[in-house]
């Protein structure tokens, strides 16, 4: 099985034709036409993903992003009409991990799905625990657990990979273009300004210093890297 879909949708005709796409792949795939009711099927099917639309009748979508990211790790594809990079960028700081604009076409949200359900184990670190200024940071990929100061960090299944990706080789330069394409395997629009948000979410659960970070470091014209591979 491919996998377990909720389509949170309220335009009937769109909603249909998601599931005849995201079925016709092998995946289980149950519709939601208010945010109540796709609220209530996530908690009830704890689902692999979540497709979502911002223009929700009910709650925002906004809102509804939020609420599943405070309960959950589910993946998350914004389904919207809005076309303003800040817009996109605000859904993604809520933790979604992926959008589309509408109008799309069905196949790429199959390839998006498709490509956010692949999280090869193979290419996760090996647990990891670091040191920094009287504090600790811990990796452990068998319990997808990442821990800062001994708490839980809740982080999206985007921010999972690209924090593996970093502390892979830690003090490496990673470019934004290298970052976008370890989590999904193409090119985002907008690319450059996806990974700083993803980055600023991360950095703000780990407690780094937004104005001089040292765990998620800028090294500016070229990307990030993890700087934890000396203790400062």
């Amino acid at each position: 099985m491919a996998g377990v879909v909720v389509v949170i949708e309220d335009e009937m005709k769109l909603r249909d034709l998601i599931r005849a796409f995201l079925e016709r792949e092998g995946f289980t795939v149950l519709t939601a036409a208010t945010a109540a009711e796709g609220l209530q099927f996530e908690a009830k099917v704890m689902p692999d993903l979540v497709v979502l639309d911002l223009g929700l009748p009910d709650i925002p979508g906004e809102e509804v992003a939020r609420e599943l990211r405070k309960r959950s790790d589910v993946r998350i594809l914004m389904l919207t009409a809005k076309v303003s990079d800040d817009e996109r960028v605000r859904g993604l700081e809520l933790g979604a991990d992926d959008y589309l604009t509408k109008p799309f076409n069905p196949r790429e949200l199959v390839l998006r799905a498709q490509t956010l359900m692949k999280r090869s184990r193979s290419e996760e670190p090996m647990s990891r625990t670091v040191s920094f200024g009287g504090g600790t940071i811990v990796i452990d990929p068998d319990r997808h657990e990442l821990r800062s100061h001994g708490e839980l960090v809740d982080v999206s299944p985007t921010e999972w990979v690209l924090m593996q990706t970093l502390v892979r080789t830690p003090g490496r330069v990673y470019s934004r273009y290298e970052l976008v394409n370890s989590a999904r395997g193409y090119e985002w629009e907008g690319y450059e300004r996806v990974v700083d948000s993803h980055v600023k979410n991360l950095r703000r659960k780990l407690g780094d210093n937004k104005d001089k970070p040292k765990i998620i470091e800028t090294v500016v014209g070229s990307g990030y890297r993890f700087g934890l591979a000396r203790d400062r």
